[in-house]
């Protein structure tokens, strides 16, 4: 993030190296979730939220969903990814 020195702070994901990395095959969108799709990301790297990466070994698909009222929302498909990386070793707490 923008204004935060990664020697305060950084993120890393801890992938198992055994895993074959997976890029998923580009969706077609239609002009309308397209248009939203690149205004969005558009916006978020005016502000330097994102960034664009060269040669990425995992790629996810965006997924576009409409919002109740008006607009989209744009989510990402992280569903490979997650499956690589180890499960945390400690359980949750009864919510009840």
């Amino acid at each position: 993030m923008p204004g935060i020195s990664p020697d305060i702070i950084s993120h890393r994901l801890s992938v198992n190296p055994a895993v074959r990395p997976v890029r998923q095959k580009r969706r077609a969108y239609d002009p309308e979730r397209y248009e939203a799709m690149k205004a969005e990301v558009d916006r978020l790297s005016s502000i330097r939220f994102i960034r664009e990466v060269d040669y990425p070994t995992w790629l996810a698909n965006v997924v576009m969903v409409r919002k109740p009222r008006k607009g989209w929302r744009m989510c990402v498909d992280y569903t490979n990814l997650n499956r690589a990386c180890p499960k945390d070793s400690f359980p949750l707490p009864r919510i009840d």
